[in-house]
């Protein structure tokens, strides 16, 4: 069983409850697929972000994932981003959201996207952000500096021009990934939403950093420092949809 697998069938029973996807970021999604008719998800999961006006075919190795998929989502296929069982262009677009950083070889699995999608690639993935998120700054930098050996910054530097795309955090985004709740600290703080975070189970050692934060929310430290954010609606904190074009 892949390092993935294990994790996901470990975590993954509360993912369709805490990662829904957020319809502004579903919108730039569909709107870097452009006039694809059908698409590739890679890593699919529970099946958020599938675009349900396309013809849409999913890949998700892990059972429970699978499980927690809505019955009328797109049919899916299990197996890996590494070898997919498909002959080459035999989409028009495939898409991987916030899952390439669990690939055990992420360059394979990008000639795979290439393979099989005469169009275009889109992932959404992470590079580490320009200004410090409160969270890994003040409380969990350990889970900054594992991050940052995982999330390179691959698709800069080296490679045919990519179209690198921010994409903007609204403040009461709906899926909740490692920063969704950079204005809503407490939630933190809900075991059940770190469930569905995986790099608390990857990385670990949160318990002191978890409880300082809860001693600053119950002292007002961390509104004092932190409480402009209150006032902002979006932010970027390093998210970034990157779109490769593959026509030939």
């Amino acid at each position: 069983m892949t390092p993935r697998l294990q994790l996901y069938d470990k975590i993954g029973s509360n993912y369709a409850q805490h990662r829904k996807a957020d319809p502004r970021i579903a919108a730039a999604v569909t709107a870097a697929l452009g006039n694809a008719r059908t698409v590739l998800n890679l890593g699919a999961g529970a099946g958020s972000y599938e675009p349900r006006d396309r013809r849409v075919v999913a890949v998700e190795p892990s059972t429970r994932m699978i499980a927690q998929r809505p019955k009328d989502s797109a049919p899916v296929v299990r197996a890996s981003a590494m070898a997919l069982p498909f002959r080459d262009d035999a989409f028009d677009a495939a898409m991987a959201i916030l899952t390439i950083h669990h690939w055990p070889d992420r360059e394979r699995g990008l000639a795979e996207m290439k393979r099989v999608a005469h169009r275009r690639c889109v992932i959404l993935t992470w590079e580490p952000p320009e200004t410090d998120f409160w969270l890994t700054a003040d409380y969990l930098p350990h889970f900054l500096e594992a991050d940052r050996k995982l999330f390179p910054p691959w698709f800069r530097g080296g490679r045919k021009p990519v179209d690198v795309r921010p994409v903007p955090i609204p403040g009461d985004c709906t899926d909740g990934f490692l920063c969704a709740y950079w204005r809503r600290p407490e939630a933190y703080l809900d075991p059940n939403i770190r469930a569905a975070i995986s790099v608390f189970d990857r990385v670990g050692d949160f318990d002191r950093g978890l409880a300082r934060l809860r001693d600053d929310l119950a002292s007002g430290t961390w509104h004092r420092r932190y409480g402009y954010l209150l006032g902002e609606t979006e932010r970027d904190l390093g998210y970034r949809l990157i779109v490769i074009e593959r026509w030939r």
